[in-house]
């Protein structure tokens, strides 16, 4: 969802308007989220791998019943497989059937002044907070962190690493922890294996590629000068 934002940014010919409600920064994100919800299932069905929080409460759902996705799911269980995918099909043909009616009802939402939308928002944003260790702590917290990314957002920079980093950190660091017990405190575990050395060589590559474009637009710009 991040990802497809900020192509859209990129290849937009008003990159300035995104974040002030501009229609392409809102169908790019949301059309890649809808896009990437049947994928999750993929991995999930096939392998037994969940690939976000929905799908891992899945998971859990099916080995409650008794159900073990991966690759003998389809023989073993047939209607259940059939079932999600039609399912897929009918919750799309639904949505469209309901939407299209109802977008003169959404666009009404538009019209609401942002200082009402604005306190709504923060007032379920802090009820979310404190619901959650029933803390008023967190909220607090979550006040400061708004401050925070008031700023950041002032001085331009971009909230998506950032989000990216608070979700996949804690997950991060939980399998690092795994590799290296495995491999008793031997990073080299992570050039050895085939799969994580080819994910290794991809991040290495890109982040090389992207500092020489990066390097080369800063010597054009300043030949332009």
């Amino acid at each position: 969802m991040f990802l497809s934002y900020v192509c859209e940014k990129r290849l937009s010919k008003h990159p300035e308007r995104f974040g002030t409600g501009e229609i392409e920064g809102v169908a790019a994100p949301e059309a890649c989220n809808n896009a990437a919800v049947g994928g999750t299932f993929i991995p999930l069905l096939s392998m037994g791998i969940p690939s976000n929080a929905m799908t891992a409460m899945l998971l859990a759902a099916l080995m409650i019943l008794g159900l073990q996705p991966g690759p003998l799911l389809m023989h073993n269980s047939p209607d259940l497989f059939w079932g999600v995918v039609s399912s897929m099909y009918l919750g799309n043909s639904m949505l469209l059937i309901l939407n299209l009616p109802l977008i003169p009802l959404w666009v009404q939402f538009l019209k609401v002044p942002y200082a009402y939308l604005f306190s709504f928002i923060l007032l379920f944003v802090s009820i979310g907070a404190y619901s959650l260790n029933n803390n008023v702590m967190d909220i607090y917290i979550t006040i400061f962190f708004g401050v925070v990314g008031y700023f950041l957002n002032k001085f331009g920079y971009e909230p998506a690493p950032f989000i990216l980093a608070l979700i996949l950190g804690p997950i991060i660091e939980i399998n690092l922890r795994r590799s290296l017990i495995l491999s008793d405190g031997s990073f080299m575990i992570f050039l050895t294996r085939p799969i994580s050395a080819i994910l290794f060589g991809v991040v290495v590559t890109i982040i090389v590629l992207s500092l020489i474009i990066k390097k080369r637009l800063g010597a054009g710009l300043g030949k332009e000068e």
